[in-house]
């Protein structure tokens, strides 16, 4: 077993290290390029890979040790500075994103508690992704990549109370559907 997880390392390492450079040289960002590694070599690809848990996992490592260097980084006189753009712009971006995709829901005939939680959860975006391509293309100084980097805060901090509603959500969805 140990083997064969060297192995699937192995295949991921190397095929990243060929496709990072290539994406990167057309200008797609190593994020794409990790993206691309993985339909390649992935159950669906070339299937080099083909237990889809593994791939969940070291996949999940990846992000993992991403956010733990991005945890390094921050800075707590930069997030002071950023407070208002956090909670304004991310509070309007997160809100205003729920509102129209739930509205978008309720008008397709879908129920509001489905809709909602659908929508909560399609309003935020990964941090992991976002910030390692304004790191990238050296966009993280400047103003519109520190109101991103702000709402990528802020949705990162929503994600706390998104999952406190959505099992109120299918809670309530039982009462409805079982009076008794």
């Amino acid at each position: 077993m140990n083997g064969h997880l060297l192995l699937n390392i192995f295949i991921f390492l190397a095929s990243a290290s060929i496709m990072v450079p290539i994406a990167s040289r057309f200008k797609l960002g190593s994020v794409l390029g990790y993206l691309i590694v993985g339909i390649l070599i992935g159950p669906f690809g070339f299937k080099l890979i083909g237990n889809a848990q593994q791939i969940m996992n070291f996949g999940e490592f990846g992000v993992i040790m991403m956010l733990f260097l991005i945890g390094l980084e921050l800075e707590p006189a930069m997030l002071w500075k950023l407070r208002k753009l956090i909670i304004g712009l991310g509070n309007l971006q997160g809100l205003l994103t729920t509102i129209i995709l739930t509205a978008i829901g309720l008008m397709l005939g879908y129920n509001w508690q489905a809709t909602l939680a659908v929508s909560m959860a399609l309003a935020l975006s990964s941090t992991a992704l976002v910030l390692q391509m304004l790191q990238e293309k050296n966009l993280l100084k400047t103003a519109e990549g520190e109101a991103s980097f702000a709402v990528l805060l802020f949705q990162d901090i929503a994600v706390i109370p998104i999952l406190i509603i959505i099992p109120l959500l299918a809670q309530h969805e039982n009462i409805q559907m079982n009076p008794h």
